[in-house]
């Protein structure tokens, strides 16, 4: 049977994945941080599923969690590592604290690198173990190549793992490890019901940003409506781990619109049409 750990399976994408990945015949490990999702999550998944409790920004909660796989994997290798934790820290640079900033790549960047650093031995960095080295894939977003307004904490998390998972790939091809990015647009998902889009405009209730600010919520929620199910991006992990040749990158955009407008326009000419649609434009 083969294998996957899935980071942040409560809800969501990861739910989602992990499901899927279950179905397709694998053993499934999941994280989720307390132990009341992990009875839950455990309880509707059913056979072929374990949680794993732990927080992706605590290394040692992490280190701890590969001796349940390990025991499990006995001397084979780890088939799948699908790092899915994340959260979307929204507000303005002005308005943001240092916290909410750090906290964000605590969770985006930090985990990541803590989960790849304490599973790469059993994804094949220890040669001695049996079976072909495992994939890793790392749920980033379209924002980690379009930077935009009100979102620059989130930005910077997924730019960072953009360039994470680039300098990952080529470093681990040394064990035969493969690293691919899935890049979604708007999703369905309840990663934007998180955050207090109430309490936001209230905190920025004094900023002259604050119109601006609830034009790109505005906005964010119509394109929440038109996202992709979680459902397309289990299956595009699916076949990343089923193709020996997959790609290093996949975009996963329903709405089609306004980020690949960005991707060809000259730059400028980008910064002035969001800066239009959302009255950032000085007069």
């Amino acid at each position: 049977m083969k294998t996957a750990v899935v980071t942040g399976v409560s809800t969501g994408i990861g739910r989602q994945i992990a499901e899927t990945l279950v179905t397709q015949g694998y053993m499934v490990f999941g994280s989720v941080r307390s132990q009341r999702d992990a009875t839950r999550v455990t309880k509707e998944i059913g056979k072929n599923f374990k949680a794993l409790v732990f927080d992706v920004t605590r290394e040692d909660e992490v280190l701890a969690s590969v001796k349940t796989v390990k025991k499990y994997l006995g001397n084979r290798k780890l088939d799948a590592l699908v790092n899915n934790a994340g959260i979307a820290v929204i507000g303005s640079v002005q308005g943001l604290t240092s916290e909410e900033f750090k906290h964000q790549f605590d969770v985006n960047l930090m985990g990541v690198f803590h989960c790849v650093q304490a599973y790469a031995d059993l994804l094949g960095a220890d040669q001695e173990r049996e079976g072909q080295s495992g994939k890793i894939i790392n749920i980033s977003s379209v924002s980690g190549k379009t930077g935009m307004p009100f979102m620059s904490a989130y930005n910077m998390s997924k730019f960072g793992l953009e360039g994470f998972s680039e300098a990952l790939r080529r470093e681990f091809q040394f064990y035969g490890i493969d690293v691919a990015v899935i890049a979604p647009g708007p999703v369905k998902t309840p990663i934007w019901e998180k955050f207090d889009p109430e309490g936001l405009t209230k905190r920025h209730s004094n900023s002259p940003m604050r119109e601006p600010l609830q034009r790109m919520l505005a906005y964010s929620d119509a394109m929440s409506d038109k996202g992709c199910s979680p459902a397309r991006i289990a299956d595009c992990v699916v076949d990343i781990l089923s193709n020996r040749k997959a790609g290093a990158r996949y975009t996963i955009d329903t709405t089609a619109g306004q980020q690949r407008i960005l991707s060809i326009l000259p730059t400028r000419m980008g910064d002035r049409m969001i800066g239009s649609q959302l009255g950032l434009r000085r007069k």
